[in-house]
């Protein structure tokens, strides 16, 4: 045989950057300073900086463990039935005419990962035509993911305004003019509350004065909703833009995420919805939507993981589980909302350079604080506390016992810099 190297097939390839925030979270771990802050990583952390189980989630696990006919046996294609139909009421609300009407069609996924996926595989092969490539307009900024998601299936994306640097909100005028100049049936992506990773959302009437300006260029409205309940802790307010397009007669998809609101965060529990528009021959479209969704759910990952979609569906289906969830949706909610109002408090006190009302204006999980890159820099070169580079923190990350330190942090760094 002979020695001589052979060249590779794969030469050409060169080496990827790693995942900006799974690196950051690694520089966490490897850090060694006596006092260190994580307010980086997207995840729901006690008032001890812990992992919370839902207490409702231990319930539904015991029950799982009880069960003599619990088994391992493979889901069917589109996932836990009793599961998906209760998540279609949950995000479409239990009276919706779309289910009345059989125009809508759900599919168990791996989380809410999975679904963008799964949603963008079927407008790739089903929505795109080669008389008119439909581009897929993003908010800027967004969750670093969703570009990568939807260019991996060969769509071509854009942006449109989203955050008011000035304001530190919503750039409504930016972002519907941008939709305005957007080609008829280009797919939007909204999030439908708890906007990643800058907290704003829009009100009801700024809803619906997208809504109005999609209608009139016939936009394909994409949802993506990570944090129903999670947000403000009413699931129905939290539901509210993706009901109120459903209502105005679009035809429109969801993603939807379980591990945020239910804790299930390695399980990857997830939805992706069709809801077809009302039309006499809705119900027929939706079955051949669901025939082409199979298809492409058989060949991707064949069938869905079970653990975590019957740990979320005995808790959506159970009355007394279902009320218990929604009292650990506050609780998580709440302390949040603490954790905002408390960092504002203590920044207002020491006299922080700017206005920080942004913080308790936003929601959700996450804040854009309007630190610079640089400022962050110092966060964590000199402070040792751990945010992304575009200045976002997650609220969950703050607790009573390190909200004075990131607080101070906050105020030198930029005094600083002023």
């Amino acid at each position: 045989m002979s020695n001589t190297p052979k060249p590779s097939a794969f030469d050409h390839v060169s080496e990827a950057p790693p995942d900006a925030l799974f690196g950051l979270m690694a520089k966490y771990r490897a850090d060694e300073a006596p006092q260190k802050v994580d307010l980086g990583i997207g995840a729901y952390r006690d008032d001890d900086g812990k992992p919370w189980v839902l207490p409702v989630v231990r319930k539904a696990e015991q029950l799982l463990r009880d069960d003599p006919e619990a088994n391992h046996e493979y889901l069917p294609i589109a996932g836990l039935a009793k599961l998906t139909s209760a998540a279609q009421k949950l995000v479409l609300g239990a009276d919706s005419p779309a289910i009345l009407e059989k125009r809508a069609a759900t599919f168990q996924t791996i989380s809410g990962t999975g679904a963008l996926h799964l949603g963008s595989l079927f407008l790739a092969k089903f929505y795109q035509t080669p008389e008119q490539s439909r581009p897929v307009l993003i908010s800027d900024p967004t969750w670093a993911n969703h570009v990568q998601i939807f260019g991996n299936v060969g769509l071509k994306t854009d942006t449109y305004p989203y955050w008011n640097k000035a304001t530190r909100g919503l750039n409504l005028d930016g972002m519907l003019g941008r939709l305005r100049e957007a080609p008829e049936g280009s797919i939007v992506l909204l999030h439908a509350c708890a906007h990643n990773p800058t907290g704003v959302d829009p009100t009801k009437d700024e809803w619906k004065q997208i809504a109005e300006v999609m209608k009139e260029k016939k936009l394909f409205p994409f949802f993506d909703t990570a944090y129903q309940g999670f947000a403000s802790g009413d699931l129905a307010h939290d539901a509210w833009a993706i009901r109120y397009f459903v209502e105005q007669g679009f035809e429109l998809v969801v993603a939807e995420s379980f591990a945020k609101n239910f804790g299930l965060y390695g399980e990857r529990a997830g939805c992706f919805h069709f809801v077809g528009a009302p039309a006499p021959n809705a119900a027929e479209i939706t079955k051949k939507v669901a025939s082409q969704l199979a298809i492409l759910q058989r060949s991707e990952i064949s069938n869905p993981p079970a653990y975590g979609a019957k740990i979320a569906s005995l808790c959506l289906n159970d009355p007394t589980l279902f009320a218990e969830w929604e009292d650990n949706l506050r609780t998580m909610s709440g302390r949040i909302i603490e954790m905002r109002k408390a960092l504002y408090d203590k920044l207002v006190e020491l006299k922080t350079p700017g206005d920080w009302t942004h913080i308790i204006n936003q929601i959700g999980m996450f804040s854009f604080t309007g630190l610079t890159p640089a400022q962050v820099d110092k966060m964590i070169g000199e402070h040792h506390i751990y945010l992304t580079k575009n200045g976002r923190i997650s609220m969950a990350g703050l607790n009573t016992k390190n909200i004075q330190y990131v607080a101070e942090a906050i105020h030198k760094v930029v005094t600083e810099t002023a």
